[in-house]
């Protein structure tokens, strides 16, 4: 694996590149020109052009290519240049730029919580909104547990625009995403050139060089060659390589003379980047008004549990054998890729379009979760009893007796950890997607035809290696092991480790899954164009089958026991932690069902004026349920068949309407919403399963004005939600979910002159609770992220980026739902103030 790391690093440096423009455009731009004949794929393949024109032609979930005045889907775009000026340090800040889009973006470069326009986020992922690149999903499920889709995408140079659809025909041009569609298109070609930079953290260790490269080979040949590598801390101190690895993608494109086109692509990604779980943090006043304070020798919103001095851990695998994890791995997405698209006209104005995806998928996810945190001595004599001591059990003070517990850290705390370790052997995926598109006369306007097939299979096998230790509660990577022992010295813990197992969590939650999900989708859409008038519906049939078996004593006693006494460490001694040693019974219980559901969307939209436009869309759109449901009441343990039939799908339920504006270098669009959305679902963190119904109604707004060297594009959502059926918990019925603001928003201007463009890029969100009992509340924050670029000489560019200048604490997520006894929670919180520069080189 070095060897390929350092392959791709030498690739990166040593190839020619060109430059971006510098122009950054968070909306559609205000041409009507549609992509030109030399990018065949922008007009029904879910790709796009590299001219800017084409930005305005929304090309995901849809049926073919789509001027947006003309189509009653609501949809936004970033394009490359905006993505290389603000400098968003995961793809989770990226997609907080899309209105209407609502991003937990504090989990570091992946498991970010995405939902859309007010759907619930019950537990984490995004279960409702499908991340693709290029038209195809990364994962047909965005939200496995520990494999959500976002962990496997890294943005880079190689992304042209990044395209959002949400609601509308999302239900039905796409399996398992209703709340909406986000696309990363990735550029072919067609605008020769490329760029080379190399930047870092100057407040923060994180090293990364990018480059791409496209043009074309021929007057019918083009390609497309980019990736990145990084190494460093990340954007916290953690005091080891958290953040190592990179990425390279290219595609090649063949047109011909007839309108179609061959293009196959390939990607690899093998990147670790440290995942962040809530921290603690102290909660002062009261529930409705509290303030979130840092904690001694600890910032929430700039340190975390990972530490230098506490790097692997001693646990038994999938096979039950000893094996050494490295919590270094963090989040360790390994991908590679190969898919082709083809556009074959078969009749005038005919065309198959094919696109096809394998990706073979693995990795895994190791982050340490407080289970609780305490004093000191509390949690040693929980441990070992009354007069129970204290010993370092890592660092340059290993075995030393902690003399004053009260003042261990320099807060006096002890957090006691279950480590999230999860092998992910197999997330491969398979998809594919056939249609026929065209149109015909029909009085006197058009009727465009679509229809069209979709497949895929998604494999989920993994294995849960969790275990537990004891950590003092110490920011910039310090955070030391502590072991326990009685008053008499007999030792409680090994290493920091009280069992091997997830003793915090009542030693639940070894866990293996074999699981394989089959979708299969007939769609179709008809379109009819009268004058200013467009009225389109579409239907789409899934049907699924679920196979495979999972174990673990979760299953119940029948199922066998999850804890033994276990060696583990060869020694020839049992010592108390070896007594509680966490194993995955051999009895199997299996998965068996299949499933089946319509989705539905019907939409009109009305052209006032060349620049005006009406319209209005009613969606209903199903979410097939994956791994979540195993280990849960709604299936058989015996059978793997469905005890509830209708614990497979989750129904959304969406009606959309508003106002489009764009004309002379302004453009405004408005949109009102109402969702109704089923949910069934289980939280890892908790242990806690969902069983409820939700409602949400509100406007979306949207903007842009340019004028001359100024820019501004502006966004923002209010929601009205609410719990409206809850089965398992009827207590929080009427209650506003839990992390759903009232109000989120984002504004960008912009000033570009000759040689220097600086902007600012602010993202906010009022106030919400941390939990459904609508007690303890999170803070409203405004996020204010900062960047300049001087331009010293052609193709050159320097930017200093800032983010979070203000370093604010922006909760994101905490895991109690009222301040408890001594006032620490267990929270997230967004990153706080990192500043980077970067020179780039354009060719």
């Amino acid at each position: 694996m070095k060897a390929i790391h350092i392959l791709l690093a030498t690739t990166m440096l040593g190839a020619p590149v060109p430059a971006f423009a510098q122009a950054a455009t968070t909306t559609a731009t205000t041409t009507d020109t549609a992509a030109p004949p030399e990018a065949p794929a922008a007009a029904d393949d879910g790709a796009a052009s590299e001219d800017p024109g084409s930005e305005d032609i929304v090309v995901t979930a849809v049926a073919q290519g789509t001027n947006r005045l003309d189509s009653s889907v609501t949809v936004s775009s970033i394009n490359a240049a905006t993505l290389v000026e603000l400098a968003p340090r995961t793809s989770g800040e990226l997609l907080r730029n899309l209105p209407g889009i609502r991003v937990e973006a504090s989990g570091g470069d992946g498991n970010a919580n995405i939902s859309v326009r007010g759907l619930p986020v019950a537990s984490g992922g995004s279960k409702f909104l499908q991340l693709q690149e290029d038209g195809l999903p990364i994962l047909e499920f965005g939200d496995i547990t520990f494999g959500n889709a976002d962990i496997f995408l890294r943005a880079d140079f190689n992304v042209r625009t990044v395209e959002s659809v949400r609601g509308g025909s999302a239900s039905t041009f796409a399996s398992n995403s209703p709340g909406g569609v986000i696309n990363f298109i990735s550029k072919t070609g067609e605008q020769e050139g490329g760029a080379f930079q190399v930047s870092g953290g100057l407040d923060y260790r994180e090293f990364r060089t990018d480059v791409d490269y496209g043009g074309r080979l021929s007057d019918s040949v083009t390609y497309h060659l980019g990736g990145f590598y990084r190494v460093g801390d990340g954007q916290r101190t953690v005091g080891y390589d958290a953040v190592r690895g990179g990425q390279i993608k290219a595609n090649i494109t063949k047109s011909f003379d007839n309108g179609g086109y061959v293009r196959l692509y390939g990607k690899y990604l093998d990147d670790r980047a440290i995942g962040y779980l809530p921290n603690p943090v102290r909660v002062t006043g009261s529930n409705g008004d509290p303030t979130y304070e840092n904690l001694p020798g600890f910032s929430i919103n700039n340190d975390t549990l990972h530490a230098g001095a506490i790097r692997n851990v001693l646990t038994l695998d999938g096979s039950n054998q000893p094996v050494r994890r490295s919590i270094a791995d963090g989040q360790h997405p390994v991908v590679a890729a190969i898919g082709l698209e083809t556009k074959i006209p078969v009749a005038d104005g005919w065309n198959i379009v094919e696109r096809f995806r394998y990706a073979d998928i693995s990795g895994g996810f190791t982050s340490p979760f407080p289970a609780s945190v305490g004093g000191a001595q509390s949690v040693a004599e929980a441990l070992g009893g009354a007069g129970a001591q204290l010993f370092y059990a890592s660092g340059p003070q290993s075995g030393q007796r902690i003399a004053n517990p009260s003042a261990l850290g320099g807060n006096g705390l002890l957090a006691n950890v279950v480590l999230f370790d999860v092998d992910l052997k197999s997330l491969n995926n398979v998809t594919n997607d056939i249609r026929l598109n065209g149109s015909v006369p029909m009085g006197d306007g058009t009727l465009s035809i679509t229809g069209g097939f979709y497949a895929s299979r998604q494999d989920i096998q993994s294995d849960w290696l969790w275990t537990s230790f004891v950590q003092t509660v110490q920011g910039g990577g310090n955070s030391q092991l502590v072991d326990v022992r009685t008053a008499a010295g007999v030792p409680v813990t090994q290493n920091g480790v009280p069992g091997y197992s997830a003793s915090f969590f009542g030693n639940c939650c070894r866990r293996s899954y074999d699981l394989n999900y089959t979708t299969m989708a007939p769609f179709a859409q008809l379109g009819l164009e009268l004058g200013a008038i467009n009225l389109d519906g579409s239907l789409r049939y899934d049907f699924g089958r679920a196979r495979g078996s999972v174990a673990g004593s979760d299953l119940g006693a029948a199922f066998g026991t999850g804890i033994a006494t276990r060696d583990i460490d060869g020694d020839g001694v049992i010592t108390a932690p070896e007594r509680q040693v966490a194993v995955i019974p051999s009895q199997r219980s299996p998965l068996n069902y299949d499933y089946d559901y319509l989705s539905y969307s019907a939409g009109i939209n009305f052209r006032l004026t060349d620049a005006t436009a009406l319209f209005a869309r009613y969606s209903r759109g199903g979410r097939a349920n994956a791994d979540r449901l195993t280990f849960g009441p709604s299936i058989n343990p015996a059978t793997g068949a469905l005890i509830d039939q209708g614990a497979a799908v989750d129904f959304v339920r969406q009606l959309e309407g508003g106002v489009k504006y764009r004309a002379g270098g302004v453009s405004l669009y408005a949109t009102g919403f109402w969702a109704r959305t089923e949910e069934q679902n289980f939280e890892a963190t908790t242990q806690r399963f969902f069983d409820r119904n939700y409602e949400a109604k509100g406007v979306e707004l949207e903007g842009r004005v340019a004028r001359g060297p100024f820019s501004l594009s502006a966004g923002g959502t209010y929601t009205d939600a609410k719990i409206k059926r809850d089965v398992l918990n009827p207590a929080v019925v009427g209650n506003r979910p839990r992390r759903q603001a009232e109000f989120i928003y984002q504004v960008t201007p912009q000033v570009e002159l000759d040689r220097v463009s600086f902007g600012a890029n602010i993202l906010g969100t009022t106030s919400s609770y941390a939990q459904d009992n609508n007690q303890l509340k999170m803070p409203g924050y405004t996020q204010v992220n900062g960047f300049v670029s001087f331009r010293p000489a052609e193709n050159i560019t320097v930017t200093v980026n800032g983010n979070n200048l203000f370093d604010v604490k922006g909760i994101t997520e905490v895991e109690e739902g009222a301040i408890p006894t001594g006032g620490i929670v267990r929270a997230r919180s967004i990153t706080g103030r990192t500043i980077s520069a970067a020179l780039r080189v354009g060719f």
